[in-house]
């Protein structure tokens, strides 16, 4: 039963896939999901030429490790990150399938932080930043699907000024 369950639900996908035959375009809605720092739900609105907004809204600190030295104690665990970024984009080359962008924005994570006045209890913490990306998307031809990887460096301004994080990220978008 399970099994037919799963074939049902990923025939449409499969079909969707292969029966499409718009080319990705820039200037619409993308969602797709982000595999990396921070990982999860990716959301990108194209608008003009060349500009995007993109948010990200997933976990935060578990690629580059749960166990982290923060303030006077420690990080422990994954926590939640809101991230979002004003791009500009453009074409690489000819066929216009490759591109560019970069941008800059804000980050909001929350997470639980152990003091080390007491490392057996934690704190939430709630951190706000400011973050830049740098990254390459690869648009399917004749498919309304794109991959792309990126990094990009985030600075927290409160309640650690200058604390550091290098973010980096994969993920796959439907263009719609």
């Amino acid at each position: 039963m399970k099994r037919l369950l799963l074939r049902a639900a990923l025939l449409p996908l499969i079909a969707l896939f292969f029966s499409l035959s718009a080319r990705a375009q820039t200037n619409n809605w993308a969602v797709g999901f982000r595999i990396g720092e921070p990982a999860g739900l990716n959301v990108r609105k194209y608008f003009g030429e060349n500009q995007a907004f993109d948010v990200n809204i997933g976990t935060y600190g578990g690629v580059y490790g749960t166990r982290r030295d923060y303030r006077r104690g420690r990080y422990r665990n994954v926590g939640l990150s809101i991230q979002g970024h004003y791009l500009w984009h453009g074409g690489i080359g000819k066929s216009q399938t490759l591109h560019y962008y970069y941008g800059f924005g804000g980050q909001i994570n929350r997470r639980a932080y152990f003091p080390d006045r007491n490392i057996n209890e934690s704190v939430p913490e709630t951190s706000l930043g400011g973050s830049g990306v740098a990254g390459l998307e690869y648009f399917m031809p004749n498919k309304p699907f794109s991959i792309f990887l990126e990094t990009g460096l985030y600075v927290e301004v409160l309640p650690s000024p200058f604390f550091f994080g290098l973010q980096s990220g994969l993920g796959v978008r439907l263009n719609l």
